[in-house]
């Protein structure tokens, strides 16, 4: 027999591709509701931008219930494994009178007094300049050690009884026909045949080879008419962060630079200054620390990946020189750790049977006219680099249809990650962790439905689905009900 011949084939009801944020919450609760699952995951662990590449806090937001929630109780269990932040200091607010010296960006530190329900909430500011009191009142968000982050959804999955989870493998090859992809084949040789098929990678590597219409770049205001969108088509896209760590030390001091780099800041022009950064305390006290960004977008995509990690990589070592010899309280922390992955910000998009955009996001829940609505949001249009816009802050929440999720012209296919059918204005809103699980719990729940239909999960009824995440504690409305914010007050550790 040939090779091909003797390969595994496998049956499943859903197959998830990519374990990040949305792709974990999408396998997660298709498991839950008896789906036979199988997700793929190509590094060695699950969580995506949120583990892996540094991004280890949820930013404030609405939405953030059904499976964000029961991950964060679980961490509760765990000593020092996640906590909440409210706002210290920050460059916006620099007072002379109170403070020696401006911050060199904005400070997170652990809030002992602050609670889940206060994390869902950013909507309604001014923004940080113009609003501190509404900042400090109502923007909290949750840091979390990523080892247990991972740790947590391994064990989350496991305790399904029904999802299959195969870290360091990835696919090699996607048939399809009339819009239904057919079969999955992974480098271990695995041939997968699955009912609905959910694409979590990070650049939509199997929408592409399933032969989907992809956008990338920002699309110009005659696209969708965008009041914010550029007269032209640009393929600038959000820039990228190298996180890094930093711990307390016995012996204080400079850590010293290799003769081979600079003490300045020579990417940015003659006599440019080092890219602010959001510090996030850690539940253990040590720093996270975020450059807002390390890479524009531009210069990531042109470089590619490797070259633009060992870039990125010298322009930490830099910026925390730089950091250390300006401000004496950073002297007493060394580096630790340098994210092993790169914080990417925007990539390739689906094109979608329905596609979100900045008129979803200024409407908000109250003027948008979709009857399936599966998760909502908050945040504001937010892109990072110099061809950057002001943050949009919103006046109140939107929903994202479903589908959004679904490629155009498929019927077994979904994306649950930052790729969903949003334009350049629209993901700069949707693409935080949170919203990710929310697209990846609604993209498992259709599937399980549509198991059970024995129906291609494009077709699942959206009132079906809309109760079907109401039951597992889903937000869809806005404000909170009674009952989900009684819910959400136990945050209390789950075991």
């Amino acid at each position: 027999m040939s090779g091909a011949a003797t390969r595994l084939v496998s049956d499943c009801d859903l197959l998830v591709v990519g374990g990040g944020a949305g792709g974990f919450a999408a396998a997660l609760a298709g498991a839950r509701l008896g789906a036979r699952t199988v997700l793929v995951e190509k590094s060695p662990t699950l969580g995506g931008n949120a583990v892996r590449c540094g991004v280890n806090c949820w930013e404030p937001g609405a939405g953030g219930t059904g499976i964000p929630f029961d991950l964060y109780r679980r961490l509760r269990a765990l000593p020092d494994a996640v906590g909440i932040y409210s706002f210290g200091r920050h460059l916006c607010w620099y007072d002379p009178e109170r403070e020696p010296y401006r911050f060199p960006g904005g400070e997170q530190v652990i809030d002992r007094s602050r609670r889940y329900l206060d994390t869902l909430r950013r909507f309604g500011s001014r923004g940080l300049l113009q609003d501190e009191p509404f900042c400090r009142r109502h923007w909290h968000g949750v840091p979390f050690e990523p080892r247990a982050m991972h740790d947590t959804m391994q064990r989350m999955l496991e305790e399904t009884g029904g999802c299959r989870v195969q870290t360091e493998c990835a696919f090699t090859l996607v048939t399809t026909a009339s819009g239904t992809v057919r079969e999955v084949v992974l480098d271990n040789g695995e041939r997968i045949r699955a009912g609905t098929v959910v694409d979590a990678t990070a650049d939509l590597h199997l929408c592409a080879a399933a032969g989907c219409e992809l956008a990338s770049g920002q699309e110009p205001r005659s696209r969708y008419g965008e009041p914010d969108a550029p007269e032209q088509p640009s393929g600038q896209i959000n820039g990228v962060s190298l996180i890094y760590r930093v711990a307390r030390t016995a012996r204080p001091g400079v850590e010293p630079l290799p003769a081979s780099l600079p003490a300045h800041c020579w990417w940015r022009g003659a006599g440019g200054r080092f890219p602010a950064s959001a510090i996030t305390q850690y539940p253990n006290g040590d720093l996270n620390v975020n450059m807002l960004p390390t890479m524009e977008g531009a210069e990531f995509v042109r470089r590619g990946y490797p070259d633009a990690y060992a870039e990125c990589e010298r322009r930490v070592r830099a910026h925390w020189h730089d950091l250390q010899s300006r401000f004496a309280e950073f002297r007493g922390l060394r580096r630790v750790w340098v994210a092993p992955g790169l914080g990417v910000r925007e990539s390739r998009r689906i094109v979608g049977e329905y596609v979100l955009t900045e008129h979803d996001l200024l409407a908000g829940l109250s003027g948008q006219r979709h009857d399936d609505m599966v998760c909502i949001a908050d945040h504001a249009m937010d892109t990072h680099g110099s061809h950057g816009r002001p943050c949009g802050e919103l006046h109140e929440p939107y929903g994202v249809p479903f589908r959004c999720l679904i490629p155009r012209g498929f019927r077994n296919l979904l994306v649950a990650c930052r790729g969903a059918s949003f334009s350049a204005l629209a993901a700069s809103s949707c693409r935080l962790t949170r919203t990710m699980m929310q697209l990846g719990q609604a993209a498992g729940t259709a599937a399980a439905l549509a198991a059970e239909r024995g129906a291609a999960v494009a077709g699942v009824p959206a009132h079906e689905l809309r109760a079907a995440l109401s039951r597992q504690r889903v937000q869809l409305h806005h404000p909170l009900s009674v009952e989900l914010r009684r819910y959400l007050a136990d945050d209390s550790p789950a075991r």
